[in-house]
């Protein structure tokens, strides 16, 4: 066997000229010393050496060789390569109905659970990158090369022999990479969905939504244009981020349908070509269960393949969360700006010194932290939206790409918020004795005079009181406008904060 040696994150890999081609193998599990013998594989271009410590075969090993972009931080994500573990379990089972050998099944069968469960993508047996095929393709390659060979150290053969497991002819059977790795965009998103992003957007969301209750007692001026307007409660206030996340939720929630609908059983145009009837719907079926999340096969598998409109709608609920998180971090820490300069309104959890010069300083760094991850949201919409767009005939080829983004701004936003809850949302606490001195301070409280002396007095007395510095009470009946016994009747707050 060829030997080639091997450090942490790159090795020495002789091609079927026996040319050297240096290549970073992204995958930070690589570990392997020196010294690692090497067997032969052949994929149709001819025969590469394969590190024998490694399940994949030719042409993953190609693929490295052809695609050393980016390094370990864009190996392909983890939730893929687990969806593509359930893919292929549901494919093998169903398989059996259709004339698969039982005994290769099983094997087929439980080397996906090693999939599934994170071990072969924790040794390093996964280390190709986003930045390949658009369709996936050999990444598709890299799964059912990997499954194979498990499958057969698990039945006692040879690595490598394909026999008895074949990549193709076995794990593959009645499948395309153009269909596989659409299914796989899908799973993947929808667990993330479920297990990422909605505890940590249903924290937030709960915990808003006890302090609009806690603080619906608290009177304070409202702001528009960044101007003082009228008054409205800090819990009505902290009611619209409810409302905004809820209505985020709910926008997630309303794309799941198409989202659960699989391009299994398309092949390679979405005709179905080298499948069996019934095939896709049973995939499905064994997808859902193995999940718990109600999958379905498409019903237009030449949508399916050809376009991701689905993936683009729900990175677009994704945007528009990220569009609310701005807007909620912002106005949080905006009202908490001070403590003596600013609004003051709010205090924030201190959780870590703000400055390295200015001694006692504490910052709003949740908020940042939180407005940085809904800018790279949005930063990453534009690529789907892009991604998305480029369908082309049959097949849309900007794959890996789409399905990275999403699953990034999935894990962005559920940690964001997780994080954003824990060490800010649940401590924020009025600072009612500032947001009362604003209020009496503020000349918008005249608008409560329209109705009885209409606009231009009620203007009058706003500007001359702002010009002479003067307050509202004491310059209206000064011009003679009304007396102490009208403004304090007509000018109450608690009057103001709603219809009559």
């Amino acid at each position: 066997m060829a030997t080639s040696m091997f450090k942490l994150s790159s090795a020495i890999i002789h091609t079927s000229k026996n040319a050297r081609c240096v290549v970073r193998l992204v995958n930070k599990c690589n570990i392997s010393t020196t010294n690692v013998t090497a067997r032969k594989e052949r994929d149709t271009f001819g025969e590469l050496d394969v590190p024998d410590d490694r399940l994949y075969g030719a042409q993953t090993v190609r693929s490295v060789m052809n695609f050393p972009i980016g390094g370990i931080e864009e190996r392909m994500p983890y939730p893929v390569i687990v969806a593509f573990g359930i893919l292929k379990k549901a494919a093998a089972k169903v398989n059996v109905e259709y004339g698969l050998d039982k005994k290769i099944a099983d094997a087929i069968i439980q080397a996906c659970d090693d999939v599934i469960s994170g071990k072969l993508y924790r040794e390093g047996h996964f280390p190709l990158v986003i930045w390949q095929t658009g369709s996936g393709t050999q990444s598709n390659m890299n799964a059912n090369e990997v499954i194979s060979n498990r499958a057969i150290q698990i039945l006692g053969g040879t690595l490598g022999s394909k026999d008895p497991v074949h990549p193709n002819d076995h794990v593959n059977k009645s499948q395309s990479s153009n269909d596989t790795y659409p299914t796989a965009m899908h799973i993947a998103v929808a667990m993330e969905l479920r297990d990422r992003l909605m505890p940590g957007l249903c924290a937030l969301r709960d915990t808003l939504d006890a302090k609009a209750k806690a603080f619906d007692k608290i009177i304070k001026i409202g702001r528009t244009h960044l101007m003082d307007a009228v008054p409205l409660t800090l819990g009505q206030e902290f009611s619209g981020y409810v409302a905004q996340l809820s209505f985020g939720i709910e926008r997630v929630c309303g794309v799941l349908p198409r989202l659960h609908l699989l391009a299994l059983g398309g092949t390679a145009v979405g005709t179905g070509l080298n499948t069996r009837i019934g095939f896709a719907e049973k995939c499905a079926a064994e997808i859902a269960s193995l999940t718990g999340i109600p999958f379905e096969t498409a019903p237009n598998k030449f949508e399916a393949l050809a376009s991701h409109d689905t993936m683009v709608e729900v990175h677009g609920a994704l945007n528009t969360i990220a569009v609310s998180l701005m807007k909620i971090a912002n106005d949080i820490r905006f009202l908490a700006s001070g403590p003596r300069c600013g609004l003051a309104e709010l205090q924030l959890p201190e959780n870590e010194p703000g400055s390295s010069i200015m001694p006692g300083k504490v910052n709003p760094t949740q908020c940042e932290s939180l407005t940085m991850i809904a800018a790279q949201v949005m930063g990453n919409h534009v690529a789907c939206t892009v991604g998305g767009s480029n369908g082309h005939f049959e097949l849309n080829v900007f794959k890996p790409m789409i399905v990275a983004n999403v699953l990034r701004s999935i894990r962005l936003i559920g940690d964001g918020c997780q994080a954003f809850n824990k060490n800010c949302a649940v401590g924020i606490q009025a600072n009612e004795a500032q947001i009362a001195k604003i209020m009496r301070e503020s000349l918008m409280l005249v608008t409560a005079l329209n109705p009885h002396i209409g606009y231009d007095k009620a203007a009058l007395i706003a500007k001359t009181a702002h010009k002479e510095g003067g307050t509202l009470k004491d310059t209206a009946i000064k011009l003679g406008i009304l007396t102490a016994e009208q403004f304090d009747q007509w000018v109450r707050p608690e009057e103001m904060l709603g219809p009559k």
